[in-house]
């Protein structure tokens, strides 16, 4: 299906890695920005939806100039989608461009992993960390900026309730979220622990 997308290109290459990985090496020349490469890994996935029912995730590296940087280019695409499995869970469509703070976690070794749990949450993990319910409420509460108010009215919770919630969380991890500085530093601890689970 892939190949029938770009069966009209006699500069688009597309390989089956194996049975689960494709590869595909796109002429560049009319992507101009990286709009356009997001644009394009996008109209790949609603294809296979559509066509093929199947979920598909695309990662992407940098546009390469020269035949040598094609391999670069496929460990930027293949880092992406290894990051974005761990930290980008819902997204699809991965840029090697975009991978933030996820491409740093990635690679830090396990001792400084461990070193980091350890001075954030002492010897042990909290178990809040799977409570589906709190995570979600954690989750919104950032996507909302540290707003209270918001945070309240798109969970359409009471605002006391949120306070109470969130007060609970603090006691559960030791870390106030409500403040910045300890917002960031849960933020993350949870991303070095879903990097460390994947290890594992």
């Amino acid at each position: 299906m892939v190949k029938n997308l770009f069966a009209d290109r006699n500069r688009d290459f597309v390989t089956e890695l194996d049975e689960q990985n494709i590869i595909l090496i796109k002429d560049a020349t009319d992507l101009k920005t990286e709009e356009d490469a997001l644009h394009l890994a996008k109209t790949i996935v609603d294809n296979l939806h559509a066509e093929a029912m199947v979920r598909v995730r695309v990662g992407y590296g940098n546009t390469v100039n020269t035949l040598q940087d094609i391999a670069k280019s496929y460990q930027e695409a293949k880092m992406a989608l290894e990051v974005g499995r761990i930290f980008n869970v819902e997204e699809e469509t991965i840029s090697y461009g975009k991978l933030g703070i996820g491409r740093l976690i990635y690679q830090l070794p396990m001792s400084l992993c461990n070193m980091f749990i350890k001075e954030v949450f002492g010897e042990k993990i909290p178990d809040i960390l799977d409570d589906e319910e709190a995570m979600s409420t954690i989750n919104k509460f950032f996507e909302n900026n540290l707003n209270i108010s918001e945070t309240a009215r798109q969970l359409y919770v009471h605002r006391n309730t949120l306070v109470y919630r969130l007060e609970r969380i603090e006691k559960a991890i030791g870390l106030d979220i409500r403040t910045f500085d300890d917002a960031m530093t849960f933020r993350i601890a949870v991303m070095v622990i879903a990097h460390m689970r994947d290890q594992m």
